[in-house]
């Protein structure tokens, strides 16, 4: 397993040691694990959405394709229980 290391200010080591004593995380590591899991996934989902985007954008729906969306989402709708 890699192992960084890296420099904060007092102010977020006193944030990341409150997240640990309300019990939410373990230790300091595990804080920034999480931290680092979230923004690679927030920037992975980012791109994606970016390139479905350009894709929709090279070759957009036609008209009869968003009439089937439109269709098949009202009967979604219509088959909800409230």
């Amino acid at each position: 397993m890699a192992q960084l290391v890296t420099r904060i200010d007092e102010d977020m080591a006193d944030d990341i040691d409150a997240l640990i004593a309300s019990g939410e995380f373990a230790s300091r590591s595990d804080v920034v694990r999480e931290g680092v899991a979230r923004l690679v996934d927030e920037r992975r989902r980012r791109r994606i959405g970016e390139q479905i985007i350009a894709g929709y954008d090279l070759l957009p729906e036609t008209t009869d394709e968003l009439l089937h969306s439109e269709v098949a989402a009202r009967a979604m709708i219509d088959d909800e229980p409230w």
